[in-house]
Order: C-alpha cells, then sequence, then structure tokens
C-alpha cells in the first residue's frame, strides 16, 4: 500500500494524489513475548525502509497504550464539510507548498528519482521516535495483561483494539483527519466470517467497510480491499518490495488454537477449490450498510470498540442467552445467620462505626467495579471480557473513562434531586400541624426513594 501511495505522488501518475502521507509503525513485540534486542533489530530494519520513502514516519510501541488520555475513547464531532471554494483553497496551498520544497532543493532526497516532492530527510522522522527501550514497567504491565487473558481469540481481540486505539492517538496528535489500512480482499472476507462468529454482526459495516467514521474526527479507510493475498504478493515480488517479517501473537499457533486462525484456515482451504469463494464473501460485505438501531445514529458507545451500545432490553436470543448465564454462574446468596449466632462481618462500615452492609443487594469491590465496566461494552466485547478474570490490568485510560461514564447520569441530574436534609420551618411553638407534618414526611420519602436509586 505504500508502494501504491509513492507511486499516486509521483509525476508520472495520471491521477496524482494531493494530500501529504504519513507512516506508522507499532511495535508489537511485547505482546507477542519478543525480547527487547530481537524487537530492536526489527525496529533497525523498517527504519531503514521508512528512510527510503521520504514520507514522515512515526514508530510506536504497544507499551505507550498505558499513557493514553481517557480521551481517546470519546467520539470527536467531525468537521464541517467546506465549500468549493474552500476545497480550491486548500489545493492551491498544497500546491504552492510542493513548489516551495522543490525550489529549496528536495529533488536530492532518496525519493527524488522516481519523481516525487517530499520533504527533506531530516524532517520525516519523527522527534518522538523512541530510540531505546521503552519503560520496563510499561513493558511488564503488558505482559502481565496479556498473560491473564485465557485464550488465544480475546488475546487478539484485544490487542486489535489497543492498536486501533494507538494509531488513533498519533492520528490526532499529528494533525491527520484519514487513516489508510492494508486490509486486503482475502483478510477482509476472513474478518467478516470471525466478526460473525464473535458477535458482531451488527458492526459488520463498520469493520470491513471501505470508510469507518466511528472515531468521527479520524475517518479509518481501507483503499487494499479490491486486491486479494495473492495479488499483493505477485506485486511485492515483482517490483521488489522490501519487507519485514514480524512475528504476530499467533505466529506457530495450531488452527483451532482460535477463532480468527479456524476462520482463516477455512476459508483458504475453500478458495483453493472455489476460487470464487473469497469474492463471494467480499461482494456480501458490500451490500451491508449503516444503519442506527431506531433511526437514532446518536447514543451511547462501546467502551472498547467504540460501536454503539447493542445489547438491551429490545435484544433477542443472543443478549439473554448470554444473561442468563451469567445469572446461572453467580452463587447463591447465602442464608442469614440465626438469632442468638455471632454475626460475620460486614462489607463495610458506615459513619462512625455504624454497620452498612449492602451484601445481597449490590455488588462490592472488585465486582462493582467490574461490573461498571461490563454495562459500558457492547455484546461481543463482553464475550471477549469472559476470557478476562481480573480488568486490573487493562490500561489506566479504560478505567478512566468507565469511571467518567458510570459518574454522569448521577451529576447531570444532581440538581433535580430533593434532598432528605433540608431544614424543618422554624416555629414559636415547636410542633408542626398536619400540613407540615406531611410535607416533611414527603420529603423525607422522596430523599430515601433517591438515595436507595442511586445506592
Amino acid at each position: 500500500m505504500v508502494w501504491q501511495v509513492l507511486e499516486g505522488l509521483s509525476r508520472d501518475s495520471a491521477k496524482r494524489l494531493r494530500f501529504v502521507p504519513g507512516v506508522v509503525y507499532v511495535d508489537e513485540g511485547a505482546a507477542c513475548g519478543q525480547s527487547w534486542e530481537d524487537r530492536a533489530k526489527t525496529l533497525t530494519d523498517v527504519r531503514q525502509i521508512l528512510q527510503t520513502l521520504g514520507f514522515p514516519w512515526h514508530i510506536v510501541t504497544l507499551e505507550e497504550v498505558f499513557a493514553l488520555p481517557p480521551s481517546v475513547l470519546r467520539c470527536s464531532a467531525q468537521d464541517p464539510v467546506g465549500t468549493v471554494e474552500t476545497y480550491k483553497v486548500a489545493v492551491d496551498s498544497f500546491l504552492q507548498q510542493q513548489r516551495t520544497l522543490a525550489a529549496e532543493g528536495v529533488r536530492g532526497s532518496p525519493s527524488s528519482a522516481q519523481g516525487e516532492e517530499q520533504p527533506s530527510q531530516p524532517c520525516t522522522q519523527d522527534p518522538q521516535d523512541p530510540v531505546g527501550p521503552p519503560p520496563a514497567a510499561q513493558t511488564e504491565a503488558l505482559s502481565q495483561l496479556f498473560d491473564s487473558v485465557k485464550t488465544l481469540t480475546a488475546k487478539e481481540e484485544l490487542l486489535q483494539t489497543l492498536r486501533t486505539h494507538l494509531i488513533l492517538h498519533v492520528a490526532r496528535t499529528h494533525g491527520y483527519s484519514k487513516v489508510m489500512t492494508g486490509d486486503s480482499c482475502t483478510r477482509l472476507a476472513i474478518k467478516l466470517m470471525t466478526s460473525l462468529a464473535l458477535g458482531r454482526g451488527a458492526f459488520l459495516a463498520w469493520d470491513t467497510g471501505f470508510s469507518d467514521e466511528r472515531h468521527g474526527d479520524v475517518v479509518v479507510v481501507r483503499p487494499m480491499r479490491e486486491h486479494t493475498l495473492k495479488e499483493v504478493a505477485f506485486y511485492n515480488r515483482l517490483f521488489a518490495v522490501p519487507s519485514v517479517f514480524t512475528p504476530a501473537i499467533d505466529t506457530k499457533a495450531s488452527e483451532k488454537a482460535s477463532i480468527h486462525r479456524l476462520m482463516e484456515g477455512f476459508l483458504l482451504r475453500l478458495q483453493a477449490q472455489f476460487p470464487s469463494t473469497v469474492s463471494t464473501v467480499y461482494r456480501t460485505s458490500e451490500k451491508l450498510v449503516k444503519a442506527p438501531r431506531d433511526g437514532c445514529a446518536a447514543g451511547p458507545r462501546c467502551l472498547l470498540c467504540m460501536c454503539s451500545l447493542d445489547v438491551d432490553s429490545a435484544d433477542s436470543a443472543t443478549a439473554f442467552g448470554a444473561q442468563t448465564q451469567d445469572f446461572s454462574q453467580t452463587p447463591a446468596p447465602t442464608p442469614r445467620a440465626e438469632a442468638g449466632a455471632p454475626a460475620g462481618p460486614c462489607c463495610a462500615a458506615g459513619p462512625g462505626g455504624a454497620p452498612n452492609c449492602w451484601q445481597g443487594t449490590r455488588p462490592c469491590g472488585r465486582e462493582g467495579s467490574r461490573a461498571h465496566v461490563i454495562e459500558q461494552l457492547c455484546y461481543a466485547c463482553r464475550v471477549n471480557m469472559k476470557d478476562v478474570p481480573c480488568l486490573e490490568p487493562l490500561p489506566p485510560y479504560i478505567l478512566a473513562e468507565a469511571q467518567l461514564r458510570s459518574q454522569r447520569p448521577s451529576v447531570e441530574i444532581q440538581e433535580y434531586l430533593v434532598n432528605s436534609d433540608d431544614e424543618a420551618p422554624a416555629s414559636g411553638s415547636g410542633a408542626l400541624g398536619p400540613p407540615e407534618q406531611e410535607g416533611k414526611e414527603a420529603r423525607a420519602a422522596c430523599g430515601c426513594i433517591n438515595k436507595n436509586f442511586f445506592n
């Protein structure tokens, strides 16, 4: 894909591209169990290839997800579409910038042999490009996170989610409004079948379509979706495109190790016998449209994949089955102690040491935090989180955003709540008549209802 963009920016191109691209490389070696020596060798090879392009390039490590802000999980509003005059001004500014770069002697850059007008080499490297190993604490936290996940399927989904969040943050930081991915037709066909198996059927148009606008200000596009893996391999071989091999998290895994591997083997075997299998599945994905539920595009978003929440009372068998399964796995409440038996310690103590046991009414501690996170996930992400026994190893920005979302409804309606601590109106007799007594009882009842509702 990078070589296709490089060719499209050349002067000999019939339809020359009108944008300045950048390349982002995410180092995922820590999630795959690689040592820093092996990762450093791979990064050196990647830098040598990126330096020959003449594009701005940014190398980030997956450990940087532990330093992301919670705002990366919020859907920013898209900029309003400009008029034709605004577009012409932007094109003229781009052409003027290209002429200025050419006048400064950019033709002596490594990419000038092919006719591109690109910035000089010293301006292509990201000043924040890591030259040394990431902090050991972040590497240990990332390894602990992936070691705690039970299945390879959940690991691959978690890795894809963290990678997307990191790329989205890099794009917003450096001012990119589009992110191009190299997903081929074969990969998208496999992803379509895998998403169906994982319960993401409602989001196939976003996961496999040409454009994905779920993030708002940054649009993800897939320009390579018309080419199969075999076509990409032949192109790289004929044009001698340099490449670097990096082991993935599912390298050397068996075919039945994960749903992703199983669907990949299934489709590739069918493709070998019936050459139209991949194209048929791919053409089916083109017919899918992004139709919001009940005609409302705005609504709560999933905490991880940032798609619309598809789990509510209107869902049918799948969500109901998941909820009943959760209820069946919940242990039965312990019977109350008989009269005269010593009572056990409470979960927590109220003000002044008064008993304040909430056992049997709501989860406490880690279970309560997990419940707040799970209720903000879509159906597919809830299924994946079942293979994550503890949510504490998750990056801080995910837990922080979950806490902010859980507190947002109570903050919004705080001004409408009735306070039960209102002082009684002062009177000389010290006693209240029937109307005043009824008003006080009504206020106390409303305050009790509000407290019970939010507790």
